[in-house]
């Protein structure tokens, strides 16, 4: 009898998810803060260095500085800056959506030390002289044109340093403002260049008495309002070097929104009709609770005050991949129960029971490379790995819990009871259980031998490995700016520009471009490298001269040697870290045999993602390093699906001694995962090489290197690690035959 009351409730909670999601979605992605690479913006990361021997640099001292940078971007307006210390003596500030990228490095970067010196480059006064906050972009009374008022405290102190000055007969009676002067600077030597560096140099007539001077520099209104406000933010505390620097065009950031958006449409599209057309009901169930996974994962994304990056948006598209995995899991093996002539009840209880224990083990060594990335990462990547974090935890209360809630509401009423095409199952597939003995192990109706071919498996990828290392030999990685140190320009010229009127346009700045290399649809984005980290001054004079020539933005990073090799270090360190503590958590979960096998694997795809990116030079930067660590955790998540099969598969047997009997079980689990690990690679590989094909050109690389590695985690999940570790298990399998202990919780082999 069909109890209704248990499908009354499915549609009420139905009808509330769409209600609360429909109504709010809105304000959540409105709430939402987007990174430099979505709105447009510069991030910096400054080295802190002293003003002087004596000055210690310290946890008082950075949080003064951050204080007094955070005063001079209030004067611009923009709405959330971010300032982050970082150990032991550096601070990134971030400014997303500000429109005078040039002004904004200026203000940040100018120590704003007001000097009035005479032409001998004595100083009189200084900054601390001035009234805070009494600087003013005023025009000359006489001239119109525009200048800087500022006032002293006292009347005094102006009329002791013109009288001083009058009097010196040796020297010219000229007061000299200096900001930031240095050790070294000399009026003489700067007074015949075109710019010098001191802003203005009166003749003094008389002596001063009073508490106002206006200051003279040949400014334009929007120079002399920049110096106002310098002056009115305050001296810095100590000295700021550039060490890194990226900038977006808010242009750039527009259409790299859209397009990821785009491309993250399709790839969610295809997930949800491949899971309907291929589970049918519970591809249905499957689609309700992705979409509630979506809206859960970008509101506490928001609630975190996170910032939404390109790479975020790729990690939320992949995420809802990987959360429907655990869908996957749980209704192969349901399918599986009931093709062995089991009730639905029964099936569906033995399904969850069964892959509980797999989509846990899953979900934690992804958390495990994501914690590693967030640790080792630069922002967008600590974005990209937060968002991956959320999209873990939340995709097992969603994709886990809510599923087989809302699929148990229809199991247990028992209208699903011999509808067996609701889950793609035809009436003749399904045994009768008084007569099934054992799991289906045929796929489509073949049997198929994986465990036989493991020689060529081996050669095949011995071969990629031998033209990886001879590519990697010869040619190496194009390695990008993270890494190399340098700078990067990319140009979007809207049209096919030629390579040497590019690099004639720089040559006209003195710049000599290391590489050249065009993107886009027809090749109408540019991207010119350099050796050396451009200054501040020349960044500036890049982007106004395409602006000027070409009307287009462009986007401009540098990356100090040092930071470039501290990228490289971390890098490394992440991928060690995360394949140790993996090797710990299988082994704990598993024996140690399955946790080198795996590993091997792992490897095994990283290093194939460097082979290709070697052959083909395509650029290599610091978010592959987030795709790699990615696919580690996707290739462990494939091979820990097969080996818990293969554990069940000889708890069945409590005791193997023999190697045949051992290969036949390693090839009857494949089997019995071949539909999961092909139908999670489907759905995760369309959604990468949707944004491959789709996304924003900044994460082209980026979605290729994901494509590139779920593929290859998929093949050695099934040909690798399992393959392995039957060779090296099966050749001590009679000195040291497999046992297993019933244990309260989860058997484990015993030797």
């Amino acid at each position: 009898m069909v109890k209704r009351s248990r499908l009354i409730s499915f549609f009420i909670i139905l009808a509330t998810l769409i209600a609360v999601i429909s109504t709010t979605l809105f304000n959540v992605t409105d709430n939402l803060k987007l990174g430099l690479d979505l709105q447009g913006g510069v991030e910096i990361l400054y080295e802190v260095e002293p003003l002087n021997e004596n000055q210690e640099i310290n946890s008082e001292v950075l949080d003064a500085t951050v204080r007094s940078l955070r005063q001079r971007v209030d004067v611009l307006g923009v709405s959330e800056p971010n300032f982050t210390i970082e150990e032991p003596n550096r601070i990134r500030v971030q400014l997303a959506g500000i429109e005078n990228e040039d002004q904004a490095r200026e203000l940040l970067s100018t120590s704003a030390r007001l000097s009035f010196r005479d032409v001998e480059d004595n100083e009189y006064l200084d900054g601390s002289d001035l009234v805070e906050g009494s600087a003013r972009q005023e025009f000359d009374p006489f001239s119109n044109q525009p200048i800087v008022t500022v006032q002293f405290h006292n009347a005094n102190l102006l009329g002791d340093v013109t009288r001083s000055i009058l009097s010196d007969n040796e020297i010219s009676n000229q007061l000299v403002i200096w900001l930031d002067y240095e050790e070294g600077d000399s009026y003489y030597e700067e007074a015949v260049k075109e710019h010098p560096k001191f802003i203005s140099a009166p003749m003094i007539e008389s002596e001063l008495n009073t508490t106002d001077i206006m200051i003279n520099g040949n400014f334009t209104v929007e120079t002399a309002k920049q110096l106002a406000d310098i002056l009115n933010a305050g001296s810095l505390p100590v000295n700021l070097n550039e060490e890194y620097s990226t900038s977006v065009s808010a242009q750039f950031g527009i259409d790299a929104l859209n397009e990821t958006i785009l491309a993250g449409g399709i790839g969610i599209l295809f997930i949800f009709v491949f899971m309907l057309i291929y589970y049918r009901f519970p591809g249905l169930i499957s689609i309700i609770t992705l979409s509630l996974y979506i809206y859960l994962v970008l509101l506490v994304f928001g609630w975190m005050n996170g910032v939404l990056t390109l790479p975020g948006i790729a990690a939320l598209i992949l995420g809802v991949g990987m959360a429907v995995d655990a869908n996957i899991i749980t209704f192969e093996r349901m399918r599986e129960e009931l093709r062995q002539g089991k009730t639905m009840v029964a099936a569906f209880e033995a399904a969850n029971k069964n892959s509980v224990s797999t989509i846990f083990d899953t979900n934690i060594t992804t958390l495990i490379a994501a914690t590693v990335l967030f640790i080792f990462g630069t922002s967008s990547v600590k974005g990209f790995a937060t968002l991956l974090i959320v999209s873990v935890l939340l995709s097992l209360l969603t994709t886990v819990f809510v599923a087989r809630f809302l699929l148990g509401l229809w199991v247990k009423s028992r209208f699903l009871n011999k509808r067996y095409q609701w889950f793609g199952l035809k009436h003749e597939a399904i045994q009768d259980i008084a007569k099934s003995t054992t799991v289906n192990t045929t796929f489509f109706g073949k049997k198929l031998n994986f465990v036989k071919h493991r020689k060529k498996f081996f050669v095949f990828s011995i071969t990629i490995f031998m033209i990886g290392i001879i590519s990697l030999s010869i040619f190496g990685l194009n390695l990008s700016i993270d890494f190399t140190s340098g700078s990067r320009v990319e140009l979007n010229m809207g049209e096919a520009v030629s390579e040497d009127v590019l690099i004639d346009q720089f040559d006209q700045l003195d710049l000599e471009v290391h590489s050249l290399t065009f993107s886009g649809a027809n090749n109408e984005i540019a991207i010119a490298r350099f050796d050396q980290q451009l200054s501040q001054e020349t960044v500036a004079e890049v982007r106004d001269h395409f602006q000027e020539i070409y009307q287009t933005e462009a986007n401009i990073s540098t990356v100090s040697p040092i930071v470039g090799q501290e990228l490289a270090r971390n890098a490394i360190l992440a991928v060690i870290y995360a394949s140790i503590g993996m090797i710990i958590y299988i082994t704990i979960r598993f024996e140690f045999y399955s946790a080198i096998s795996a590993i091997i694997a792992l490897l095994h795809d990283a290093f194939l993602i460097l082979a290709i990116f070697s052959v083909l030079q395509l650029e290599f930067n610091i978010t592959i390093i987030a795709a790699i660590l990615t696919i580690i955790g996707y290739s462990i998540n494939d091979t820990i699906v097969t080996f818990d099969r293969i554990r069940e598969n000889l708890r069945a047997k409590k005791r193997i001694r023999s190697f045949e009997v051992l290969s036949q079980i390693v090839n009857d689990s494949l089997m019995q995962t071949l539909a999961r690990s092909i139908n999670t690679s489907i759905t995760i590989i369309v959604a990468a090489l949707a944004l491959s094909l789709f996304g924003a050109n900044a994460i082209t690389n980026f979605s290729f290197a994901l494509m590139i590695g779920l593929i290859a985690g998929t093949y050695s999940s099934m040909f690798m690690a399992t393959q392995i570790w039957l060779v090296w298990r099966g050749r001590t399998i009679k000195e040291k035959p497999i046992v297993f202990v019933k244990k309260k919780r989860n058997d484990q082999p015993q030797v």
